[in-house]
């Protein structure tokens, strides 16, 4: 059997060989089969957005590695206005490195500093 072929539509496939390639794969029949709805999300994942007001007045000893982490990403958008930095949950994980903490815990910590929003709990449940 040349899967290929079924892929590209050049053969039709059984009803028989649909069920032997669902069983080879290690998934129901369904998934190989078009259409259908894709899963529904269970709502936005929260943003995770910094207060650089609150940040600014933050020790540096206790704050500096995430003022300059907001600097750098602020300079990379051209954005210097804005008193809120909304980051990624990829830069979450990279702050979670800088400060040697999982990326829960450093969330706790920035909520706790008034820098994150307790909404921001939300967005680490969905890693």
């Amino acid at each position: 059997m040349v899967v290929g072929s079924y892929e590209r539509g050049d053969r039709a496939v059984t009803v028989q060989k649909l069920a032997e390639l669902a069983d080879f794969y290690g998934v129901p029949v369904s998934e190989l089969l078009p259409g259908g709805a894709a899963p529904s999300p269970l709502g936005p994942t929260p943003k995770l957005v910094i207060d650089l007001e609150r940040l600014a007045t933050l020790p540096k000893e206790k704050a500096g590695a995430l003022a300059r982490y907001a600097a750098t990403i602020q300079s990379q958008r051209g954005d210097y206005n804005g008193k809120v930095l909304s980051i990624r949950q990829e830069d979450l994980r990279s702050l979670a490195v800088i400060y040697d903490k999982s990326p829960s815990e450093l969330t706790e910590e920035l909520i706790s500093w008034g820098v994150l929003d307790a909404e921001a709990r939300r967005a680490v449940e969905s890693f």
